[in-house]
């Protein structure tokens, strides 16, 4: 069984899908925590609309390459995902594996999206801040520390408490993020 940490993104009725897609992942997984919400301007689509963002971090019998194929993509897939040439088109979700594991304390595999991209980095150290980067320029460093990095780069973000206020009624068993500025 593994651990797997999920960045969530969406721009297209982004109340509606963002809780969507963890209903459709609680009953395919064990949810076991969940970021703070964040809504974020676009990367690379000026004029397009905000995104809400998110992180999970939940239990998978599967392994990396089959939880991306048998769970993610059909749940974009069913939420009306289509994949376009352009990879900053607005969506109604995106469901990134970013980090995943088979023990508690590290990451195993990853996706270097983590450490580039405040919107999904900050949200991620929230729910695995003691995980450790295996490799690339942040090798050896907290999720935690690579999002104090990025800090600067989420000005413009706000907090959806009433989003995640919402989410958090209707999914009880995910626990509140940590704070990664402690």
């Amino acid at each position: 069984m593994g651990y797997a940490v999920v960045a969530i993104g969406t721009n297209i009725r982004p109340e509606y899908h963002l809780e969507a897609a963890l209903a459709h992942l609680s009953r395919r997984t064990k949810l076991l925590a969940l970021s703070h919400v964040y809504e974020t301007p676009p990367v690379g689509a000026p004029g397009t609309p905000f995104f809400l963002n998110a992180a999970v971090l939940l239990r998978t019998e599967l392994p990396p390459d089959r939880f991306i194929t048998d769970i993610l993509r059909p749940i974009e897939h069913v939420l009306g995902r289509r994949r376009t040439p352009n990879p900053n088109a607005p969506r109604t979700i995106d469901l990134d594996l970013v980090l995943y594991s088979t023990s508690p304390e590290k990451a195993e595999w990853w996706d270097p999206q983590v450490v580039q991209y405040a919107h999904v980095a900050l949200p991620v150290a929230e729910v695995v801040p003691e995980w450790k980067v295996p490799q690339g320029p942040y090798e050896g460093r907290t999720l935690k520390e690579v999002a104090r990095v990025l800090a600067p780069h989420a000005r413009a973000f706000r907090q959806r408490q009433d989003v995640e206020q919402r989410l958090r009624a209707r999914l009880p068993e995910l626990d509140a993020p940590a704070s990664v500025s402690e």
